[in-house]
């Protein structure tokens, strides 16, 4: 067979086939919408699932040295101000007088100086450089009707209370970090967890982004896939670096990205966040450029020792074998799932053209995360194909999700299953009545060979789990 693939899928292929093939829908679609909104459709809500569990088995189950917690996302309000979240969780905010476009002048920057052109910089300094640039606004083209920049809080604000004269203003979460933080006393005394030790939890959070934009890559409801390693001070550089390399690993071994669309990219200086002495982006090529993916940070002992100082409860650890008492610090793996869906979509695109000319899009996810572990077809709907398909169907289903299709021709059908990525296809033809044997068809190499009925679940386990 010769085919011929394209190297780079661009966003506008990988948005369409979301829509098309019912991964990703525009939120409140019959409504005309809501700006950077989107809800999973049902492949796209199994491919979730899927890195969930992927994630949660390698971070959680397979390590005896970390456990999970689910925090609400409604916490106290002075959690917030003893994260530091009320006076710096800011970006620089600069509006358009002529259309009134919100944008953010950092990221507007970059898009005209190339990345790094608004590193470092103050709010003055930025203020300097765009009126020495005089650029054009990207909405409507006007030149010098920037406002000056301002800081803009991300936090989503809320009430919280039966009736308006008694609610209390809270926020929305911005992280799961924090959660996990308020629960380092209880999870040490319930568990008898001993450092070093991980605490993993994946959750909704939500940041008023000034510019939501890329897809499903910056969004202002988003999922977190975070984890909060507390361990000895002195030892967190060791650790920083074993998790790091950990991280790296489990996209291209687990999740099964290619190695040349990622890169480790390390923080300079004056990049890091107040309370982090050392911070690693693994960043993904996407088709819009390369974008951070996972953030690995050391953050000290900041938190702990604020949420100490904020609520007056002693948070210091009591190391029994060394007979002494300490703040530990922490290092945080941190990865937005929706990030990761669409760096791995993005990955598995690709279109191929075939010896008989026609283009043929597949999807080529690992078995591990596919939405579809296997479609199952009668050749016909009729003379107990369909009967003996569906039994198939059950009996596959303990594995996992499992597509039963019979409509249409049988070519038609594989082609849709390799637009949802579906590893395995499984045809059963008039010779499965007699011989109790199916065809059983590979996605990648469109090869197919005989195996019998009896035999379909061992091997599909081999494969798929």
């Amino acid at each position: 067979m010769e085919k011929k693939e394209t190297l780079d899928s661009s966003l506008k292929d990988i948005v369409s086939i979301c829509k098309r093939r019912g991964f990703v829908y525009p939120g409140s679609e019959i409504y005309g919408g809501l700006s950077n909104t989107f809800d999973y459709g049902p492949y796209g809500a199994e491919l979730l699932h899927n890195l969930k569990r992927l994630w949660w088995k390698h971070f959680v189950h397979l390590r005896e040295d970390v456990v999970g917690l689910d925090s609400s996302i409604l916490l106290n309000p002075k959690v917030w101000e003893a994260s530091g979240h009320v006076s710096n969780f800011n970006d620089p905010l600069i509006d358009c007088r002529n259309c009134k476009a919100r944008i953010r002048a950092d990221k507007f920057l970059e898009d005209q100086k190339g990345e790094g052109a608004a590193t470092g910089l103050s709010l003055q300094e930025m203020n300097r450089v765009i009126q020495e640039g005089n650029f054009p606004c990207p909405t409507c083209g006007n030149r010098g009707t920037f406002t000056e920049a301002r800081d803009f809080n991300l936090m989503f604000k809320t009430s919280h209370g039966a009736s308006a004269e008694d609610a209390q203003d809270i926020y929305l979460r911005p992280e799961t970090a924090q959660g996990i933080f308020i629960n380092f006393k209880n999870v040490v005394s319930t568990t008898r967890r001993k450092i070093p030790f991980g605490i993993a939890q994946i959750g909704k959070s939500f940041r008023n982004e000034i510019m939501a934009r890329q897809f499903v890559f910056r969004t202002r409801e988003f999922e977190q896939m975070e984890m909060e390693y507390f361990c000895e001070p002195g030892t967190q550089k060791e650790w920083f670096a074993h998790w790091v390399e950990y991280c790296l690993r489990f996209l291209t071994e687990q999740v099964g990205l290619k190695k040349e669309n990622l890169k480790i990219r390390e923080h300079e200086k004056e990049e890091l966040s107040f309370y982090s002495e050392a911070t690693s982006d693994i960043e993904y090529k996407y088709g819009f450029g390369w974008g951070e993916l996972w953030g690995i940070a050391s953050r000290t002992n900041y938190d702990l020792s604020q949420h100490e100082k904020f609520s007056g409860e002693d948070l210091k650890y009591q190391d029994q074998a060394a007979n002494k008492k300490y703040v530990p610090y922490v290092v945080e793996p941190a990865l937005g799932l929706n990030r990761l869906f669409l760096a791995t979509v993005t990955d598995a695109y690709a279109e191929e053209t075939l010896a008989d000319g026609e283009v043929r899009t597949v999807l080529r996810f690992s078995p591990k995360i596919a939405p579809v572990k296997v479609g199952v077809f009668p050749l016909m709907k009729k003379d107990g194909l369909p009967e003996l398909s569906r039994s198939i169907f059950g009996e596959l289903s303990a594995l996992g999700n499992m597509e039963y299709d019979d409509g249409g021709a049988i070519g038609k059908r594989y082609r849709r299953q390799d637009e949802i990525g579906t590893p395995y296809c499984v045809t059963v033809d008039y010779e499965s009545l007699s011989d109790k044997t199916v065809t059983v068809r590979e996605r990648d190499s469109m090869s197919q060979e005989r195996l019998p009925i009896a035999g379909l679940k061992s091997f599909f386990a081999d494969k798929i789990l």
